[in-house]
């Protein structure tokens, strides 16, 4: 697996990503159309795609950094095929190699099924072995998801 990094995405990637983002996240917040999320990523500032492709380019993987309300921001996307083979460790360290601190929403239950009925499995344990602080005082609530802050700062 190589990690690419880019700043724009080809139509090719977009398309992909949309997949990703629609078979691994919660189905609370999947997007109808690829358009949705297209916009969803123009509405994002200073962005920074990693992308995780393997022997044969496919893409399997997706790391992304951004500025929110003058945070650094970041999320992950493995798919499932992949997952719990390190890939997203190895996503995570090149994101902390670049970046001197990261904040994430991560989900601090399993009560979310994926678009495919299955449960979606927390990540917050992954975070915290990662060396992420879990701020259990600043919540991201709505009608589409239920999520904690998590921030990791280089020492």
């Amino acid at each position: 697996m190589n990690i690419v990094q880019t700043s724009i995405l080809t139509s090719e990637q977009k398309q992909r990503l949309f997949e990703l983002w629609n078979s691994e996240y919660p189905e609370r917040i999947f997007y109808n159309e690829l358009e949705e999320f297209e916009k969803y990523l123009e509405g994002l500032l200073n962005i920074k795609h990693y992308l995780l492709i393997d022997d044969l380019k496919q893409l399997q993987g997706w790391a992304f950094t951004f500025l929110r309300d003058n945070e650094d921001w970041f999320g992950i996307i493995i798919d499932t095929t992949i997952q719990g083979k390190g890939f997203g460790l190895l996503l995570l360290d090149q994101l902390k190699m670049d970046n001197l601190v990261l904040n994430g929403w991560v989900t601090d239950h399993e009560n979310f099924l994926k678009r495919n009925k299955k449960q979606y499995l927390s990540p917050l344990v992954f975070y915290t072995k990662c060396g992420f602080i879990v701020n259990e005082n600043i919540r991201l609530e709505n009608e589409k998801i239920s999520a904690v802050k998590i921030r990791w700062e280089r020492t």
